[in-house]
């Protein structure tokens, strides 16, 4: 099987700092205790074994905040190592949009090759067991008037969001029409356990499907489903499909965090399982050519 893989994570805890990894703890993530070792890119093609990976996607990975811009410079070092491939082809940079020198952040990770888009998590939930930032930044004045310096760089927005955020989100989409914006991890449905909260997270997937420069990666489902099967991921994945269509949606790893739940062939296996009804070339978009076209990689 061959696959394009537009979101793994990469760290070197000898050479950088991830203060998430220096004391790490239980989440509903799972244990990141597990993941307290270096995670490079002969780490990585070792746990593809048998998968063919062509390209990847390095969706940044909690770098000290007061140097984002090394998780860059680092990264783009490692591309142009020969032995690592060109690999990653892509990398997705941190930014505080909040900050006052978000221009100047945006300018600096521009200026390396391979930056294609930036990211900075979202996640505001009322149980703090969920609650990633504590903050709105969508409904921030600030925040909105930087995120609008994207069109200059050219770089797109990885989002990573809840559902109960989807509206606002679709809101800034049409406000920047010129922007691609790529949901990260499905959606993230979190609130399981009712009929309200699966509403969210349906319709909140088909209003930023309805948004043509909104595109979505089916990645990260075992953080929420830690025994998962391809039965358990099934509905998730074929509803994400339904909404954004075979030409905005794409499969990603997510690894070392999904590694946690298995193994990486099992993951893919698990994709190609469930969609193995349809036709070639909307398995190739899936799979790989979507992931290229969206990241420009």
């Amino acid at each position: 099987m061959q696959v394009v893989d537009p979101h793994i994570h990469l760290w070197d805890l000898k050479t950088h700092r991830y203060p998430w990894l220096e004391n790490p703890g239980v989440s509903f993530v799972g244990d990141a205790r597990d993941l307290q070792h270096d995670y490079l890119i002969a780490d990585l093609l070792a746990d593809a074994n048998e998968i063919d990976v062509l390209k990847v996607v390095h969706v940044e990975a909690n770098h000290d905040p007061a140097d984002p811009v090394e998780e860059t410079r680092w990264l783009q070092s490692v591309a142009n190592d020969p032995a690592s491939r060109g690999m990653p082809n892509g990398i997705v940079a941190w930014i505080d949009f909040s900050a006052a020198n978000a221009a100047e952040l945006l300018e600096a990770h521009a200026s390396f090759a391979n930056t294609r888009g930036v990211r900075q998590i979202l996640n505001v939930h009322g149980n703090k067991l969920y609650d990633y930032v504590g903050r709105q930044y969508l409904q921030e004045k600030t925040w909105r008037e930087n995120f609008a310096l994207l069109k200059r760089h050219n770089l797109s927005f990885d989002m990573q969001l809840y559902p109960s955020q989807m509206d606002e989100a679709a809101e800034l989409a049409r406000a920047h029409p010129d922007t691609a914006f790529i949901v990260n991890h499905a959606g993230m449905f979190v609130d399981r356990t009712s009929v309200v909260g699966w509403r969210a997270w349906r319709d909140g997937l088909r209003k930023l499907a309805a948004c043509n420069n909104v595109s979505v990666k089916i990645s990260g489902l075992a953080m929420f489903d830690h025994a998962w099967t391809v039965e358990s991921f099934r509905p998730y994945v074929l509803d994400t499909i339904d909404a954004f269509g075979a030409e905005r949606a794409m499969f990603a790893s997510n690894f070392p965090v999904d590694r946690l739940f298995g193994s990486y062939g099992d993951l893919w296996r698990a994709y190609a399982s469930i969609v193995s009804d349809l036709s070639a070339s909307e398995q190739a978009a899936l799979f790989r050519t979507n992931a290229e076209r969206i990241y420009r990689i």
